[in-house]
């Protein structure tokens, strides 16, 4: 056989699909859109790693922080600046305050020119928000002037918000939060070793989340199987043997595919276009971040050619396609157990040499771990078409609907089984992944171990204000129930040079008991704190008759040391948590008895607790610090902290899981379309009969209920499974978050659900007589 005969079979199946007059035209229009759906899928994965590291050169671009490098001097090519970032309702505002220096300062990416004082220059995202009306407590904390717009070049994202204002007398404040830049970027890009469980996560999420693509795929290209059977079949009786109907096959089943490759690119290119306009679980992009590296599209291209050929061969290998009909009518065979369960078991097997490793045996095997998650999660595949076979064959007597989707089952079951794979393999990956987060969480979640009963929100009093007046102001701002702070600063126990230090807590009496328990206060007390955390200076130097020394060492800032006499009567008082979880040791002072000329030496911490029920009271907090010092960043409590690269893959997983659902969605819609099309005349047989819409409708979704019940039967087993295996690979105890498993079940039948419903249009359409009518 010369390769111009394969060409010349492989052409017949391209003119087979595209000529096939109007059914051959929608069986292949239908595997084009179900395969684009796909493909448009996998040149978005393609895409994200250039996506990520765009947004990593855009934020290193503008950095300006100065690390392990000494500030420069004064001159007309510096740059005065300041981070002023806040939150708005949840949503982070990167903010920063710019005074050039001289003529040649530099210009943050993306701007053009220096707004003056009173301007600023903002995202696109932010002047919309500030337009519209649920950006008016924002205005409110940001009044300046708009003068522009942040170029794309100096934002890592098309729904972030930023700006860059204009300031003056920046240079007070440069040991104060203000910096002195030579230019923008960072000097030394970090390259920090991943956590291998982190990396073992990774590698899982992209597994997960890819896999169920390539079985729609897959699926796609077997669309109107059965009309493209009785085609091969007319084909051999006008002469070709076997094996060119296989190879005619191959061509159309790659017809459908290239045209599918058009269709995926078209829908890749839309959602490119959309991605710029929307922002999912905060991670928002630039259409030109999302360009897919050509070595990677061009394997996608191949891998789909592939594996629509791949697939149709191994959907013919059962079906005996001769010149007067198709055999495949008749009872199938059984499908066969024991090859099936090989794969699942395979995939077992290559996880459990990893079982105990941790993350201090090194990393996981990269090969290893995708192959084994892989394998298991293909197993579905495999097992669902027999379980769907053994069980329905054992369904009997009922409702006539019941019947009805019964035998049909019974018929073709490796179709049903086919159209729910996808959503198995989805929920199963995805009860794995939430066993496997919800496993290792509290190794990247911390306690801040602040007291959110008591305090909500901290703000810094700015320098140079009372404390007093500065509490009068937020005691006053909506929202806000309570307010407590202290001044806090060291003594040491010599004037220059000193060897112990003891932390000085100055505040009215009703603070100070936020601290310690006091015997008795009132103003001009002071006390010594027992039992204070690491705290072995304090015993040995605040004693009657010594004296401690405020803002020692600032002698050579033109501030004196001021000795305080530690007083004969200090009392004593035992520490408590303060609102930061911390027992303080020290000395605690009422505003009197601290020395007037030793206030320059502390600094004030306000603590305030608000009132939940009063909407935006944050925003109200905000604004209040806003308005005594621009340059304040208030901090809003909660009660753990989480590691960044965890929650940013955790972010990733959502963001994937989203766009899987949507694809889930769209196929699994095509597919029963599809399927409804295929059995179009025999559903308006059973019309013509006289059998009630009612009856075909409660059978097409029983014919649903059925695979789609054991598909995620199967899919929780096979994810409890995965899920215990990964979670002993990190040597983490093995838990099931029922709560989860059932959501990701739930999530998975609702999908189901939504698209049955949004089929029974055209089926109804479909359930007329008229449907026999044939040319």
């Amino acid at each position: 056989m010369n390769l111009r005969q394969w060409l010349r079979d492989l052409g017949l199946g391209f003119r087979f699909a595209f000529a096939g007059g109007r059914e051959g035209w929608i069986r292949t229009l239908l595997t084009a859109v179900g395969v684009g759906l796909g493909v448009a899928l996998l040149l978005l994965t393609t895409a994200v790693p250039n996506a990520l590291a765009a947004r990593d050169e855009r934020g290193t671009a503008r950095s300006d922080l100065l690390i392990n490098q000494t500030e420069p001097k004064k001159s007309d090519a510096t740059l005065l600046i300041a981070s002023t970032d806040t939150t708005f309702r949840h949503q982070d505002v990167r903010g920063r305050v710019l005074e050039p220096e001289g003529p040649r300062a530099p210009l943050p990416p993306g701007v053009a020119e220096f707004p003056g004082v009173d301007e600023m220059v903002v995202s696109p995202a932010l002047k919309r928000l500030l337009e519209s009306g649920e950006g008016r407590l924002l205005r409110e904390r940001l009044p300046q002037r708009v003068v522009g717009t942040i170029g794309e070049s100096g934002l890592i994202g098309s729904a972030e918000l930023a700006y860059y204002r204009g300031g003056e007398g920046l240079a007070a404040r440069l040991d104060d939060g203000v910096s002195r830049l030579e230019r923008f970027g960072d000097p030394l890009p970090g390259t920090e070793r991943m956590d291998p469980v982190l990396l073992l996560l990774l590698l899982v999420v992209v597994v997960v989340l890819l896999m169920p693509v390539g079985v729609f795929v897959a699926t796609a290209v077997r669309f109107g199987g059965e009309r493209r059977d009785r085609r091969l079949a007319a084909l051999r009786l006008v002469g070709s043997d076997s094996r060119m109907t296989r190879r005619v096959a191959a061509g159309e089943a790659m017809a459908g595919a290239a045209l599918g490759l058009v269709f995926g690119t078209g829908f890749f290119l839309l959602g490119r276009q959309w991605a710029g306009s929307v922002e999912v679980f905060g991670f928002s992009a630039f259409p030109s971040y999302l360009d897919p590296s050509p070595l990677l599209a061009v394997l996608v291209a191949v891998a789909v050619l592939a594996a629509a050929v791949l697939v149709t061969q191994f959907a013919l290998r059962g079906v005996v396609i001769e010149p007067l009909g198709v055999v495949r009518t008749t009872r199938p065979a059984r499908r066969r157990l024991w090859w099936r369960l090989l794969l699942p078991l395979a995939g077992l097997g290559m996880l459990y040499p990893m079982v105990g490793n941790g993350r201090d045996e090194g990393d996981f095997n990269q090969y290893l771990v995708t192959g084994g998650v892989l394998f298991l999660l293909v197993g579905v595949t495999a097992l669902l078409p027999w379980i769907v076979e053994a069980v329905v064959a054992r369904l009997g007597a009922g409702a006539v609907s019941w019947q009805l989707a019964v035998r049909r089952l019974q018929l073709s079951s490796g179709t049903a089984a086919r159209m729910v794979n996808g959503i198995a393999v989805a929920v199963a990956g995805a009860i794995a992944l939430q066993m496997l987060f919800a496993g290792v969480e509290d190794d990247y979640t911390e306690s801040t171990g602040k007291d959110l009963t008591r305090a909500q929100m901290q703000v810094n009093v700015p320098d140079g204000m009372p404390l007093g007046t500065v509490k009068a102001r937020f005691e006053s701002t909506e929202g806000v129930r309570r307010v407590f702070g202290f001044s806090e600063g060291y003594a040491g126990d010599r004037a220059t040079g000193a060897e112990r230090y003891a932390k000085v807590t100055v505040g009215d009496c009703a603070s100070l008991r936020e601290l310690a328990e006091l015997p008795s206060c009132r103003d001009g007390d002071s006390f010594v704190v027992r039992g204070g955390e690491y705290d072995t200076d304090t015993p040995v130097m605040v004693k009657p008759g010594r004296s401690l020394w405020f803002d020692p060492d600032a002698d050579g800032e033109g501030v004196k040391p001021v000795a305080w006499p530690v007083p004969a009567d200090i009392k004593e008082a035992r520490s408590v948590p303060d609102p930061t979880g911390v027992r303080r040791g020290g000395v605690l002072m009422t505003p009197s008895a601290l020395p007037g000329e030793a206030a320059v030496g502390v600094s004030g911490q306000l603590y305030l607790g608000l009132d939940e029920s009063v909407p935006d009271a944050r925003e109200h907090v905000r604004n209040t610090a806003a308005l005594l010092d621009p340059l304040s960043q208030p901090m809003t409590w909660v009660s753990t902290e989480q590691n960044n690269r965890f929650a940013n893959i955790r972010t990733g997983l959502l963001v994937g899981a989203a766009c899987v659902l949507a694809l889930i969605g769209a196929s699994l819609l095509v597919s029963q379309l599809e399927q409804l099309r295929e059995r179009r005349k025999l559903l308006s047989s059973l019309v013509a009969f006289g059998t009630r819409r009612r009856t075909l409708t409660l059978s097409v979704l029983w014919q649903t209920a059925v695979p789609i019940t054991l598909g995620l039967a199967l899919a929780c087993v096979v994810g409890l499974t995965l899920g215990a295996v990964l979670l002993r690979m990190t040597d983490t105890s093995v838990r099931v978050d029922w709560s989860s498993v059932l959501a990701m079940t739930g999530i998975g039948a609702g999908v189901v659900l939504a698209v049955t419903l949004l089929s029974l249009p055209p089926l109804l359409r479909l359930m007329r007589p008229d449907g026999l009518r044939t040319e």
